[in-house]
C-alpha cells in the first residue's frame, strides 16, 4: 500500500474514483454529445477545438489576470484578502451558472415554457453576491473581535471600573 500511495500519490480510492469519472466522461460523449456538439461528422475535432481554447484562453489571458489581481489585494489587503478571495469566487461561480438567465438568453423560450420573465435574475444574483459579501465581512468582524479578545492578558483588570487602582 505504501508503494502504491508513494508511485501514485494518492491512495486506491482516489484511482477507482477517477477512473470512474473519466469512463463517465467517455459514455457521455459517445451517447449524449453527438447531437450537441457543432460537426457531428468529425466529432472529436469539435472536442479537440473546445479543450485547445479553453486551455489558450484560460492558460494565456485569464489565468494571469487573475494572478496579478491576487497579488494586488494580497498587497493591499493583508490578512483580510480570504473575505475578498471567497465571496468573489462565489460570485463568479454563481455569474457562470446563472448567466443566461441573468442576461435574458432565450427568453422568449424561457417565457414559453414557463410563463414567467427572466427580470429577476439579475436582481436575485446581485442580492446573492451582496450576501455572500455581507456574510464574510461577519464571519471575518467575528473573527477579528475574537482574535482581539485572546490578545489580552489573563489578568487584565484595567478596563474594569469597580477595581481600585
Amino acid at each position: 500500500m505504501s508503494t502504491f500511495r508513494a508511485r501514485y500519490g494518492a491512495g486506491p480510492l482516489h484511482l477507482a474514483v477517477t477512473a470512474c469519472c473519466l469512463a463517465l466522461a467517455v459514455v457521455v460523449v459517445l451517447t449524449i454529445g453527438f447531437p450537441a456538439l457543432w460537426n457531428t461528422d468529425v466529432w472529436w475535432q469539435s472536442i479537440g477545438l473546445w479543450f485547445v481554447g479553453a486551455a489558450v484562453v484560460h492558460d494565456a489571458i485569464l489565468f494571469p489576470l487573475y494572478a496579478v489581481l491576487d497579488r494586488t489585494l494580497v498587497a493591499r489587503l493583508g490578512r483580510f484578502v480570504n473575505a475578498v478571495r471567497i465571496p468573489a469566487l462565489g460570485a463568479g461561480l454563481s455569474l457562470l451558472l446563472f448567466a443566461p438567465g441573468i442576461f435574458s438568453h432565450g427568453s422568449e423560450t424561457y417565457e414559453a415554457a414557463t410563463g414567467l420573465t427572466q427580470e429577476p435574475y439579475a436582481m436575485r444574483w446581485l442580492l446573492l453576491v451582496a450576501g455572500m459579501f455581507a456574510a464574510s465581512a461577519g464571519f471575518y468582524g467575528g473573527r477579528e473581535v475574537l482574535r482581539t479578545l485572546r490578545s489580552r492578558p489573563v489578568g487584565d483588570n484595567s478596563k474594569r471600573q469597580d477595581v481600585p487602582n
